[in-house]
């Protein structure tokens, strides 16, 4: 069969677009993003409580990630040779453990790499499962769904994880009878304690979706054939033209998202004078805006029109800079959210490109850990970069800047080749 064409059974075409089952993969997603998400800003107060330099704050989300990136040849097919709804379950047990161990006063980078291992093994399990559930023609939809709950959850986690470090909650009596324990994690304990029940419903919520049945297990188990088999779909996916499009894009996308995240903490602090639990709020305003991107790029983008979105994140780019130099609360808030949606706009439909033609070229499952596995290195090398401006002392106005015109340029260096392969061999998706 040509690599450009998927043949879809009679009954996957009668299939709803959002299948029996779907609801549970959106809550136990939402539930665990949520609880990663605060997670997040919980860690970075405990570092500040334990005096480490501010350049440690992106080190915990390096150590988060690392996992995606060293365990992608071997996450992809364990998530193809189980139940997914299991295998998300017992995912969610490791990242409680590595919470247990932040609890116990294991280093918050240490800590946050345990559950990064969970979280590794989760992405490949979640997103097949979507492939799985959904016709390919309502892949686009379905995308729209979960990245809008994972915005969502982003969202609330944002503003979870702000209110777990306020005062109103350290002095609430649950957080000070959690203090009285004396863990290792002090006045955080309760912050933690209730982050471990959100995980553990999310659990709960992964052990009761339905199983789609699918199986594809490796021929080979010993991890150097393994080896060889991802570098082999990873150069497949990228020498496809529709795919490797989509992945360079989604790729970008994510690495320069991740810095955002931590870019937009500091900027609050330094240029709206913030504290850490409002300006973690801020980190909202993003994910408002991401939402309503996604939700749109959903309702109004099919599958073949997805490379439209490139153009989403060309605006993308020259809004970072105009944000760099706003210094009034309400004004930041309009433009993260303006950020927040074309963004969305521009990765809900090239995401969905990339589970299409990955589930055509390889499976589901290998698929899903070869994005991951791009978009995870992506994350940690524009992190270290920026881990390395704050260490050098490089004003946040001009890292903001940077990320700005670094994602304008690249992504319309993308469609300008995008156009001149289209005129060499043009071809519907």
């Amino acid at each position: 069969m040509p690599a450009t064409t998927a043949t879809t059974s009679p009954r996957a075409c009668a299939r709803p677009a959002l299948p029996q089952g779907f609801g549970l993969v959106i809550g136990a997603q939402f539930a665990s993003a949520l609880a990663d998400n605060a997670l997040l800003i919980v860690a970075i107060a405990l570092l500040i409580e334990q005096g480490f330099a501010a350049w440690w704050a992106p080190l915990l989300k390096v150590g988060f990630m690392a996992a995606y990136v060293v365990l992608a040849p071997w996450v992809g097919p364990l998530a193809d040779a189980f139940a997914k709804g299991r295998v998300m379950a017992a995912m969610n047990l490791v990242k409680m453990a590595g919470l247990a161990l932040l609890v116990l006063g294991l280093h918050p980078v240490a800590a946050l790499a345990v559950v990064g291992l969970g979280a590794a093994a989760y992405a490949p399990a979640k997103y097949g499962l979507i492939t799985e559930l959904a016709a390919p023609e309502a892949l686009v939809k379905a995308n729209g769904w979960i990245e809008i709950t994972v915005v969502s959850a982003a969202l609330l986690g944002a503003v979870l994880g702000g209110a777990l470090v306020s005062p109103a909650w350290l002095g609430s009596d649950l957080a000070r009878l959690c203090d009285g324990l004396q863990l290792p994690a002090d006045k955080l304990t309760g912050s933690l304690a209730a982050l471990l029940a959100i995980y553990a419903l999310s659990s709960l919520l992964n052990a009761g979706i339905p199983d789609s049945g699918r199986r594809q297990r490796s021929a080979a188990h010993d991890p150097a054939t393994l080896l060889r088999e991802f570098r082999a779909a990873n150069r497949t996916l990228w020498h496809d033209r529709e795919g490797g499009l989509s992945l360079a894009a989604t790729t970008l996308f994510w690495g320069v998202g991740a810095t955002l995240q931590f870019a937009v903490l500091r900027w609050a602090g330094e240029a709206l004078r913030l504290p850490l639990s409002q300006a973690a709020y801020l980190q909202a305003a993003v994910a408002v805006g991401v939402i309503a991107g996604a939700a749109a790029a959903g309702r109004w983008l099919a599958l073949h029109q997805a490379r439209h979105g490139l153009w989403a994140g060309v605006a993308l780019g020259l809004l970072m800079p105009v944000v760099a130099q706003i210094d009034d609360v309400a004004t930041a808030a309009l433009m993260l959210a303006l950020v927040g949606a074309v963004g969305g706009a521009m990765v809900v439909p090239l995401n969905a490109l990339l589970q299409h033609r990955g589930a055509t070229l390889l499976s589901a499952g290998r698929s899903i850990a070869v994005q991951g596995f791009n978009e995870n290195l992506s994350v940690l090398v524009m992190l270290a970069a920026y881990a390395g401006c704050e260490a050098a002392g490089v004003p946040i106005a001009a890292t903001l800047s940077g990320l700005g015109l670094l994602v304008g340029g690249a992504i319309a260096v993308l469609i300008r080749l995008d156009a001149r392969r289209r005129q060499r061999s043009p071809r519907l998706l």
